[in-house]
């Protein structure tokens, strides 16, 4: 098994993770948009089962 990095990106929109080599080469990449919810006017909210 080649060594690798996984680096996670948790934005407020969307989760992103992506996979470096040792050469710092992206391998893999992917990402999945989390959904918001607004409860209150100006209140932004996320279910951290989403994340």
């Amino acid at each position: 098994m080649l060594p690798a990095i996984l680096a996670i990106d948790q934005g407020t929109t969307r989760t992103k993770a992506l996979i470096f080599d040792a050469q710092a080469h992206c391998l893999a990449e992917c990402s999945s948009e989390i959904p918001l919810t607004s409860p209150h006017p100006g209140w932004v909210d996320q279910d951290p089962r989403d994340l």
